[in-house]
């Protein structure tokens, strides 16, 4: 592909869009660990919220998407829809309890929530594991993407790529911390959306496509089935049922954290107010599956019709790397028929989505390494410029880390799936230690120990030649180590009482778990009700689900189920923009 002088005159006018609010910030965000890590608690919903769904909307996201699509049809991607039920939760179970907390980083969480050792230790070490070592993996596995779009968008090697896009990110992160961070991702997420519904849209107008209806008549009918066929049971287990029954509570990864944490919660402890709070991540819930999904989804169905194989990628692109071709190039090599102008918007847009991603994992990894490691544990009752500067220096060192791992990505990638693994079963504990009292930081080591273990002990055998699926794996996982920290929970020492009563009358969850407790702190309960939230995220499911559902529907042509999921989408909203206010004038429990 050749962008022309107005691509670039684009590219560059976005550049300085985004990057004139950072500088206009430096000092505000500069000024203390507060504003540089929480926006000094001040950011308002629609920012936050937006902020969300810009970082996960990274330059691997469509590649994801379009891989899962050419390989397993579209239902496969329920390997990502059934993480609406995680984010819905947090919505309405947990978004306020973040924001009440008041913590700077959800870290700190442990040290409010439970006493001892134990605290200390499980808050220093994923301070190092989740800031630095598990962090940087995620910058490289977003570099590769990058790299394999430059590569074939502009012939750029990786080399080139990654000195270019780490000298945007770190200037970004390093000067006006959250604020603008939150700043850039508003912007960002506009021009990354704009550019990926141009990109689904010159993917329909090619000839070969013969525009929707074309591409609903060529490509295969369980390519384009909703739901997969439960004939092959195999892959109707793995992609659809236990990511809609087990992964959705019991894994642990950023961004879809059962209860909510790493900068999700960074985004709510932001928020001005628990209704801010609560707001912003709806609409990050909202935005992230309703919207963002259909204009992947269609390039990645034209693509099969364009690029049926791997092969005919390879002979479009002959200068590219042939080690970097594989399904998830088909996005970027769609992007080849989009005119001048649309080109350069694109290359924004992947640009922006790139940026919003790595500049949040570098404040969020560095909110980790310097609040809750350096200050906590190595220097502490330093001034606040103090930690600021040490946090724009991580910044740097944690892109250059994240950059030599990105060369490592095709020998390192199954230690990376590893990692991915290794938080498999502690989702049911990060749910529960918010209502029930008796969750304690053994139960947080013995299921990071445990799943660990376990984990490792699958991996290992499976490279011996053991018939062991990524299913099979993970059910292990989630059942042991599950079983692990339960009786870990009875048979440990318990939390202080004394840090058990402060926690309650800072936070007041609801529910029995704490019923002792709340007669006996003297404080009023807060005014949320369980029942109310479990309706809330009943229709917050169906609401996005049918919006989902219903989109697609009627972009194949179906009418009738895309008017009944449309119906569904409409009634939920009614049903839920009626039911918030009562979530926030609820009576106290008795």
């Amino acid at each position: 592909m050749n962008p022309n002088a107005f691509d670039w005159s684009i590219v560059l006018v976005s550049i300085a869009i985004c990057f004139v609010p950072a500088l206009l910030l430096i000092r505000k965000g500069g000024s203390s660990t507060t504003e540089f890590f929480t926006s000094g608690r001040s950011a308002p919903w629609w920012l936050i919220g937006t902020s969300m769904v810009a970082t996960t909307f990274s330059t691997d996201t469509p590649n994801l998407v379009t891989n899962f699509v050419r390989t397993g049809g579209v239902a496969s991607n329920w390997q990502w829809w059934a993480f609406l039920l995680t984010g819905m939760m947090t919505v309405f179970f947990y978004a306020r309890l973040w924001r009440r907390s008041g913590v700077l980083t959800d870290l700190e969480f442990y040290e409010l929530r439970y006493s001892g050792r134990a605290a200390s230790l499980v808050r220093g070490f994923r301070a190092v594991y989740l800031g630095l070592i598990f962090n940087c993996f995620i910058i490289a596995t977003v570099n590769l993407a990058a790299a394999k779009i430059a590569s074939v968008v502009l012939g750029w090697p990786m080399g080139k790529t990654l000195l270019i896009c780490a000298l945007f990110n770190v200037a970004f992160a390093a000067t006006s911390g959250l604020w603008g961070v939150l700043v850039v991702d508003f912007i960002q997420f506009g021009i990354a959306m704009s550019g990926a519904f141009a990109a689904a849209y010159f993917a329909v107008k090619q000839p070969i496509v013969g525009g929707l209806s074309g591409l609903v008549h060529q490509v295969p009918a369980h390519t384009l089935a909703l739901v997969p066929d439960f004939s092959d049971w195999g892959l109707t287990l793995s992609i659809f049922i236990i990511p809609l029954t087990i992964q959705w509570w019991s894994v642990w990864y950023p961004g879809s954290e059962p209860g909510g944490g790493s900068y999700i919660a960074q985004r709510m402890l932001a928020a001005r107010s628990e209704r801010d709070a609560f707001a912003g991540t709806l609409l990050f819930n909202v935005a992230h599956y309703a919207l963002r999904s259909w204009p992947w989804i269609i390039v990645a169905l034209a693509s099969i019709i364009v690029f049926p194989d791997l092969q005919s990628i390879k002979t479009a692109f002959p200068n590219v790397d042939p080690a970097l071709v594989g399904h998830d190039m088909a996005y970027p090599a769609m992007l080849k028929f989009l005119p001048h102008g649309f080109l350069g918007l694109m290359i924004a847009g992947m640009l922006a989505a790139y940026v919003s991603t790595i500049v949040t994992h570098l404040n969020w990894g560095s909110s980790y390494l310097v609040h809750d490691c350096y200050r906590r544990f190595i220097r502490p009752g330093r001034d606040e410029r103090h930690y600021v500067t040490v946090g724009r220096l991580s910044t740097l060192v944690l892109m250059i880390i994240g950059g030599f791992l990105t060369f490592a990505l095709d020998t390192a990638q199954e230690a990376f799936q590893l990692l991915l693994s290794i938080g498999a079963g502690t989702g049911l504990l990060y749910l529960l230690r918010w209502f029930w009292w008796r969750v304690n930081a053994w139960c947080e080591i013995a299921a990071m120990v445990s799943s660990f273990v376990v984990s490792l002990g699958f991996f290992i055998a499976a490279k011996e030649g053991a018939d062991i699926s990524a299913s099979m794996s993970l059910l292990g996982t989630v059942a042991v180590t599950t079983v692990v920290w339960l009786v870990t929970a009875w048979l440990a020492p318990a939390t202080e009482h004394d840090t058990l009563l402060a926690f309650y009358k800072k936070v007041r969850p609801a529910g029995p778990g704490w019923r002792r407790l709340r007669e006996e702190a003297g404080v009023e309960p807060a005014l949320d009700s369980m029942p109310l939230a479990f309706l809330g995220w009943t229709l917050g499911c169906l609401m996005v689900y049918g919006a989902l559902f219903g989109t697609g529907s009627l972009l194949y042509g179906r009418r009738g189920p895309g008017l009944f999921w449309s119906a569904v989408f409409v009634l939920s909203a009614i049903w839920l923009l009626r039911l918030i206010p009562r979530l926030w004038s609820s009576a106290p429990e008795s």
